[in-house]
């Protein structure tokens, strides 16, 4: 177990050695740096103010000595400091942390409770009327764009019917109705791709359960349906399961770009997106490079979990 463990996170050191690289190169394709966001288009600015403020941020220096200077820096614990805010990366990304991983918890939740029961009910009703909606529900929920469904969401419960207040954000622990309430549509709109992809996993693994000999057997010694669906086919199906799930939280959490911007919700997804538009280079690759750790970190954890669902499960190096 332990040689496994550091053989994998020295796989996720040279992934993330490699996404830095990557997402350092890619913010550099994008037409505009900072300089040019701050003095705007229409600015009459001297060549050399253009010129100190450039090498006020470094950027006159080659690219391989700036990512040198960002790894560093990272190198010491330090995230950097945002050029547009002036505040540390790290103090920006824990303020709006909490906002994202209420709405990734919250996405999580509604996946699996949606998910699984829908793909045991599929599985145990195959090819009845139950399991043709479910298959075609779950075609849907993989088929229609994150984006537009929240904006859908939003013209019909917010506008039209008036059921959901404006997104003005309320902490959990100041008002945890409101919050709740506020937080609804957006972990309905991220979950729905993720609920789709389980209820499929589910359906397929519980299939392929239900036909083992063990299953039979249990049935014709006369145990309830029930006790044989939950206790004896969903245990064994439920790796394949945790595999998806804990991939969905990853998936989940890069999800939250969009729906942040879209329901205007303070997460890291949505400073992300400020990041980018301002030219904001630390803030964008410190940001990008802590999700990566937090989606690795993940799925981790998942593949130590499978071990205690099937001791039979043993990692080797």
């Amino acid at each position: 177990m332990t040689r496994y463990v550091v053989l994998r996170l020295y796989s996720m050191g040279l992934t993330l050695v490699g996404l830095s690289v990557l997402v350092f190169l890619m913010l550099r394709l994008i037409p505009g740096t900072v300089v040019e966001q701050m003095i705007g288009a229409d600015a009459i600015v001297s060549p050399a103010m253009v010129a100190e403020l450039t090498r006020f941020f470094g950027l006159d220096q080659p690219w391989w000595l700036q990512y040198g200077r960002w790894i560093a820096e990272i190198g010491h614990g330090n995230l950097g400091t945002s050029w547009r805010t002036g505040k540390p990366v790290l103090s920006l990304i824990v303020e709006r942390l909490p906002v994202t991983l209420e709405l990734t918890a919250l996405s999580v939740a509604f996946a699996l409770l949606l998910g699984i029961p829908a793909g045991i009910v599929s599985a145990t009703r195959r090819d009845q009327a139950v399991d043709n909606v479910t298959r075609v529900g779950t075609l849907l929920g993989l088929s229609i764009p994150v984006f537009w469904q929240g904006t859908m969401l939003i013209l019909f419960f917010s506008v039209y019917l008036r059921w959901m207040p404006p997104v003005v954000w309320v902490d959990f622990f100041s008002d945890p109705r409101r919050n709740l309430t506020i937080m609804a549509l957006p972990a309905l709109c991220l979950g729905t791709a993720s609920a789709a992809n389980i209820a499929r996993t589910t359906r397929s693994c519980m299939l392929d359960v239900l036909r083992s000999e063990y299953i039979r057997t249990a049935s014709a010694k006369g145990l309830a349906d029930r006790l044989v669906v939950l206790k004896h086919a969903l245990k064994n199906a439920l790796i394949p399961i945790v595999t998806v799930a804990g991939l969905q939280i990853g998936i989940l959490l890069g999800g939250t770009v969009v729906v942040e911007e879209v329901f205007t919700l303070p997460g890291v997804g949505r400073l992300v997106l400020w990041s980018i538009y301002q030219r904001d280079y630390p803030l964008t690759q410190s940001t990008i490079l802590f999700i990566a750790v937090m989606f690795m970190t993940i799925n981790l954890a998942v593949d130590m979990l499978y071990g205690y669902l099937d001791p039979r499960i043993r990692y080797s190096g």
